[in-house]
């Protein structure tokens, strides 16, 4: 009993390690520019007692109202099968159930619903992209900044530097970052020790910084700035960068690592780092333009800014595999179109590269770092990304406590009614920040939500035009059968027709009776269905049904956090009775190709920019692991 209890124990520390090296790297580097952007810029405040003091109040509270208090004892509760993030809640809401997006005149109140509901999650999504493009450009920059604080000699190399270690990193991602995840947990536990270490070193020499527990200094804040004291909100918000990392990752590692790591190490470690700079600007006013290194001995700076580094390239690395998962989902969830996807690792599942994704990113990154220059002028920017996905993922779980938990309407306002008030406290103040780069994430946001409803919506469209001219019924199903055998010619082997609904006859067979008129001994329509589960279990993933003589359907059942491969359902359908040799089966695919028209679904600039994606989208055959050279494309033009 001793020896499993120390094998878990171990197990145990193992996770919460691996989830600080992976989770809690955005969080863990908002002291490098949170404090500093409340202190500078068009909309900072003054450093003087009262506004240091009430601003550290501020953070404090905020970290534990919204990353213990929502995040860590009340989202984690809403979880889809231990995952965890915005697709987790919007399948939580049943929306993605519900709302095919089929563009129906007079939709049930409930469809209207969800579409809604859908709309609003793809939102939240959509900022998440803007976050993890700003994040490793903010975290990098506001890292190599120390330089400049140690001698004024370096100001001049800050930014080259920041561009080739962003280069390094999005250069590096081909290779998969399990070897250097190996290292993230360690190196981020040295940096959190270091940075309460400094904290603790200032506190000791200004001790009434511990005042800022008391939360009337952050209300005594307002009362004395007023109006002016609102737009602070925008830089106490980056406080909580990365906080939806937490709910994100929650299912890599469980809630119990994550919480663990989190009291037992990041959350003292920030508080004490966050009031230690406060410490060093009221000891000296000057340090509020690098409070970070400003609080630091001179002695450990070049170390200091070279463990800043490292841990901001490990923030970024986090939030660009985020990216690449949450494109992932979009594509299994039909919200994107098909891209390449390489696994880099053999026995984890979440290390995945998205090339060309990694290269638009870095490109974004890099345009950022040239544009703003500077950490405190990009961290307006930053804001707005944080603060909109955190309101939107409040909303979505207000709809999955109305739906999933049946709380009623006081319930929900009680107990959501306050996150969603701050949530929204911070939304506005960063709005005051538009003008001054807080337009970044709201474009990027717009680009993505329209690049998801227009895949979205055309993919509506186009089945609907598909399925016009093709029989979908099951019910007449084997009279249809007999008669497409009637006057084909038999040919050996086994066709594999890939079909996107579980009913009907597929289009591409269709097409192949008409212009070749030769029809397989064996022929099996294949579908794969991916649900609102991130994981199905493989024993009841593939259904086979016989449909008539040598006719056979197969549908298998994937979870939106799953890749599906072919060859791996067509091993588990052999084992269901299905008759079939590899080295004997082609797979016939269709290939539509789009053209606009003035029927009613969406926009003309929209049904163009479907029928680009369509065009550039990675071929179904190629995504769900089908050899070239057994692959058969029967391609039309279609109307939408």
């Amino acid at each position: 009993m001793d020896r499993l209890s120390a094998v878990e124990s171990a197990r145990s520390g193992a996770l919460t390690l691996a989830a600080l090296g992976v989770v809690f790297g955005d969080l863990g580097t908002s002291p490098l520019y949170a404090v500093h952007d409340a202190f500078t810029g068009p909309h900072a405040v003054g450093v003087n007692r009262e506004n240091v003091i009430g601003i550290l109040s501020l953070f404090i509270w905020s970290l534990v109202i919204v990353v213990c208090i929502k995040y860590l004892t009340l989202l984690f509760r809403a979880d889809n099968g231990g995952e965890g993030g915005i697709f987790a809640l919007l399948a939580l809401t049943g929306a993605t159930a519900h709302s095919s997006g089929t563009p129906e005149r007079s939709q049930p109140s409930r469809a209207r619903i969800a579409s809604t509901i859908l709309l609003v999650g793809i939102a939240g999504a959509a900022l998440l992209y803007g976050d993890g493009i700003i994040t490793p450009a903010i975290s990098v920059l506001s890292a190599v900044e120390g330089l400049a604080v140690a001698t004024s000699r370096f100001e001049r190399y800050v930014v080259p530097l920041t561009v080739v270690v962003l280069f390094v990193l999005f250069a590096v991602q081909p290779f998969g970052s399990g070897r250097i995840g190996r290292i993230f947990g360690p190196v981020l536990v040295l940096w959190f020790v270091s940075i309460a270490a400094i904290g603790l070193w200032n506190i000791a020499h200004m001790p009434s910084v511990l005042l800022a527990f008391n939360p009337l200094h952050a209300v005594r804040f307002f009362a004395v700035n007023g109006w002016h004291g609102f737009p602070v909100l925008g830089a106490v918000v980056l406080c909580l960068t990365g906080v939806e990392a937490l709910y994100a990752d929650m299912g890599h590692f469980g809630p119990g690592p994550i919480r663990r790591a989190w009291f037992g190490l990041v959350l003292p470690s920030l508080l004490l780092n966050y009031l230690g700079q406060g410490s060093a600007m009221l000891t000296d006013a000057g340090a509020a333009t690098n409070p970070f290194f400003r609080a630091a001995p001179a002695w450990s700076l070049y170390p200091l800014v070279a463990l800043a580094t490292a841990a901001t390239v490990i923030a970024s690395q986090a939030l660009i595999t985020a990216v690449f998962s949450l494109t992932t989902q979009a594509i299994h969830l039909g919200l994107s179109p098909r891209m390449s996807i390489v696994h880099t690792s053999t026995t984890k599942i979440g290390q995945i590269y998205v090339p060309a994704l990694n290269w638009i990113l870095m490109t974004l990154c890099i345009a950022l770092v040239l544009q703003f220059r500077s950490s405190s002028r990009l961290a307006a920017a930053y804001g707005l990304a944080v603060s909109g996905t955190m309101a939107i993922t409040t909303l979505l779980f207000i709809a999955v406590a109305r739906a999933r938990w049946k709380w009623s309407v006081p319930h929900v306002a009680l107990v959501a009614g306050l996150f969603l008030l701050i949530d929204l406290a911070f939304l506005a103040a960063n709005t005051l920040k538009i003008a001054d780069g807080g337009w970044i994430p709201v474009v990027i946001g717009a680009v993505v939500f329209t690049l998801f409803t227009t895949w979205r919506r055309g993919r509506a469209l186009l089945r609907l035009a598909v399925e016009e001219s093709v029989e979908t019924s099951n019910e007449g199903l084997p009279a249809i059968i007999a008669s497409m055998k009637h006057g084909a010619a038999r040919v050996r082997g086994t066709a594999v027709y890939l079909h996107h609904v579980p009913s009907g006859v597929p289009r591409t067979l269709l097409h192949n009776l008409k212009h070749n008129k030769v029809l397989h001994e064996r022929v099996i329509f294949l579908t794969v269905v991916t649900g609102d589960s991130p994981y199905v279990v493989a024993e009841g993933r593939v259904e086979v049904t016989p449909l008539a003589d040598d006719f056979w359907r197969v549908v298998a059942q994937y979870g939106y956090m799953e890749t599906p491969r072919v060859e791996d359902v067509l091993d588990a359908a052999a084992k269901c009775g299905l008759p079939f040799r590899e080295a004997e089966t082609s797979y016939f695919v269709g290939r539509e190709t789009v053209i606009p028209s003035s029927k009613p679904g969406m926009a003309p600039w929209r049904e163009r920019l479907f029928a680009l994606m369509m065009r550039n989208a990675l071929p179904f055959s190629a995504y769900v692991g089908v050899a070239p050279n057994r692959v058969v494309e029967l391609g039309g033009q279609v109307e939408i």
